[in-house]
C-alpha cells in the first residue's frame, strides 16, 4: 500500500514537472531586458522579454514579439536551450504514458508486476532525463542573456521551468527508487517462498525395509 502511494505520488510530480517544462518550452517570458531603470524603458519602448523563439517589446498596452527568423546566426546558448528543451517535451510524453499504465490500479490483461515496475523504473529514468535538460537550459539560458544584453529579472517562463525542473527531478527519484523497493522486496518473498517448498517437497518419505526381502536374505 505505502509503494503504491508512492508511486502514485511520484507519476502525479512527474506529469506536473513535465508540464512545466512544456509550458516554458513553448513560451518566451524567459528574461525581462533593460538597460536603464524599468519606468524609463517603458516611455522608450525598449523594455523586452527574450525566449528561445523570438523577443518582445513591453510597453503600456503594447506586447509585440519577433520571431527570430536567422536560426544560424543565433547564439549557442538559444540553439542549445531550443534543443534540450524541445528533447524534454517530446521524452516526457511517452515517459508519463508509461508510468501511467504502470499504475497499481491498471492492468493489461495477465501482466506481471515485475514488468510493470520495470517499466515505472524506465519512465522514472526518462523523467529523470528531462529534468536534466530543463535544469541545464533554465540555468544557461539567463547567464547567455546577461551577457549579451542587459538582464533586469527573471520571466514567468522561467519560473515555470524552474518548477518544472525541481519536479520532474523529484518525482523521477521517487518513481525509480520506489519501484526498485517494490522489485526487490517481491523477489525476495518469492524466493523464501520457493526455498519453503523446495525445503518440503524435498523431504523424501522413509524407506520401509520390505520382510520379503529380509527373509530371503536369510535364506
Amino acid at each position: 500500500m505505502a509503494n503504491s502511494c508512492l508511486q502514485l505520488s511520484g507519476f502525479l510530480i512527474s506529469f506536473l514537472g513535465w508540464l512545466g517544462i512544456v509550458i516554458a518550452t513553448f513560451t518566451n517570458d524567459w528574461v525581462i531586458m533593460c538597460k536603464y531603470g524599468l519606468n524609463t524603458c517603458k516611455k522608450m519602448d525598449e523594455l523586452g522579454a527574450k525566449g528561445p523563439w523570438a523577443e518582445c517589446i513591453i510597453s503600456t498596452g503594447l506586447y509585440h514579439c519577433s520571431s527570430y527568423t536567422q536560426i544560424l546566426d543565433l547564439p549557442a546558448y538559444v540553439q542549445t536551450t531550443r534543443a534540450l528543451m524541445v528533447a524534454g517535451s517530446i521524452l516526457g510524453l511517452p515517459a508519463v504514458i508509461m508510468c501511467l499504465m504502470s499504475m497499481p490500479c491498471i492492468n493489461l490483461g495477465n501482466e506481471p508486476q515485475s514488468s510493470k515496475n520495470k517499466r515505472t523504473i524506465l519512465g522514472g529514468v526518462i523523467i529523470l532525463i528531462v529534468g536534466l535538460c530543463g535544469i541545464v537550459s533554465t540555468i544557461w539560458f539567463p547567464i547567455g542573456a546577461h551577457r549579451d544584453q542587459g538582464l533586469m529579472s527573471f520571466g514567468f517562463s522561467l519560473f515555470t521551468g524552474w518548477i518544472g525542473t525541481v519536479f520532474s527531478l523529484l518525482g523521477g527519484c521517487i518513481l525509480t527508487c520506489c519501484s526498485s523497493d517494490s522489485s526487490s522486496s517481491s523477489h525476495s518473498y518469492q524466493d523464501n517462498n520457493r526455498f519453503y517448498y523446495s525445503k518440503q517437497g524435498g523431504a523424501n518419505p522413509p524407506v520401509v525395509a520390505s520382510t520379503n526381502h529380509a527373509k530371503s536374505a536369510h535364506v
